[in-house]
């Protein structure tokens, strides 16, 4: 089977913004809450006990992911061999949602564009702040445009220094992730709220030449084990598929 790098999908953990139902968007000073940070730690609990080698982490820079990232190295800390540092891309950061950022969702869900955002977001542009140095306001599409460049172009460059077996991270935030997960599956984005990624989950994919393969979807338990790719088998032909996509269940919760 083909043999390509392996990306690992995570969101933070739950903030306290989660918690009460509120949009945080780019806020700064929204970081985990003592849940999110036994979350964080659950992760690096599982890589660690899988042995993971990880080749890189990156991170968007906002507070949460950050302090998900840093909680996930702390755990990997005595493998063999070393971990990353963590590297921050700003295109893996959380829509920009303009005049929406720090609103409860309960009072979005009245707004005629809150049908649109659920029902067909390929077409929704939040709106700007009213405030002049207010929180920026992207479209979702663009949203989209930018974690699928940042982890393909991330992916070819693990690959090109690390080689095909090689697995990475990427700590994101809820929405970046469904819609890159969308793009992965080769559905619209229309479709993309019809995924479901909670705060501390893995969802997992693999880039061949022909196709993307999404391997696990909002995994918040078991083994990780079985995403490590084996040592090659000489005499085993290339198919198409990706190795190791079979092992141990998804956790989809939505």
């Amino acid at each position: 089977m083909s043999v390509v790098p392996t990306v690992l999908l995570l969101r933070h953990g739950r903030t306290t913004a989660n918690a009460s139902g509120t949009l945080a968007g780019w806020t700064p000073g929204v970081g985990l809450d003592e849940v999110g940070l036994a979350q964080a730690r659950a992760v690096g609990e599982r890589l660690a006990a899988a042995g993971m080698p990880l080749a890189r982490i990156v991170s968007s820079p906002l507070q949460r992911c950050q302090e998900t990232a840093a909680a996930v190295l702390a755990e990997l800390a005595g493998l063999a061999g070393g971990v990353p540092g963590v590297e921050t891309d700003d295109r893996l950061g959380e829509c920009r949602y303009g005049g929406w950022t720090g609103r409860p969702l309960t009072e979005l869900a009245a707004e005629p564009l809150w049908r649109t955002v659920q029902d067909h977001p390929s077409a929704a542009t939040f709106p700007p702040s009213t405030e002049a140095d207010g929180p920026a306001a992207e479209s979702i599409a663009a949203m989209a445009a930018r974690i699928v460049a940042a982890v393909r172009e991330t992916d070819a460059a693990v690959d090109a220094a690390y080689g095909p077996r090689a697995v990475w991270l990427a700590v994101s935030h809820g929405d970046p992730i469904k819609a890159l997960l969308a793009d992965a599956a080769g559905t619209h984005l229309d479709h993309f709220q019809r995924i479901h990624v909670d705060p501390g989950s893995i969802s997992v994919v693999r880039y061949t030449e022909r196709r993307p393969f999404v391997v696990r979807v909002n995994d918040v338990g078991g083994s990780l084990a079985g995403l490590i790719p084996p040592e090659p088998a000489h005499d085993q032909a290339e198919q198409d598929a990706p190795v190791g996509g079979g092992a141990g269940p998804a956790t989809g919760a939505g």
